[in-house]
């Protein structure tokens, strides 16, 4: 599998509790925090959700 970067960019303000829910269980709670995670279908689906809030980078 794949491993993927993940670097919050945007805040979370203003936003959808459900998008709020997402960031933190890909790891990420401030602007700035990283987190490594393996792309699997899952980790896929939630990156496609809040894909406006974060930067990706292949590993």
């Amino acid at each position: 599998m794949k491993k993927v970067r993940l670097t919050q960019v945007r805040s979370v303000i203003n936003r959808p509790q459900s998008q709020r829910d997402t960031l933190v269980a890909l790891g990420l709670k401030k602007i700035n925090a990283t987190s490594e995670r393996e792309l699997n279908p899952q980790v896929e689906g939630m990156v496609r959700k809040v894909a406006h809030l974060i930067k990706i980078e292949e590993i």
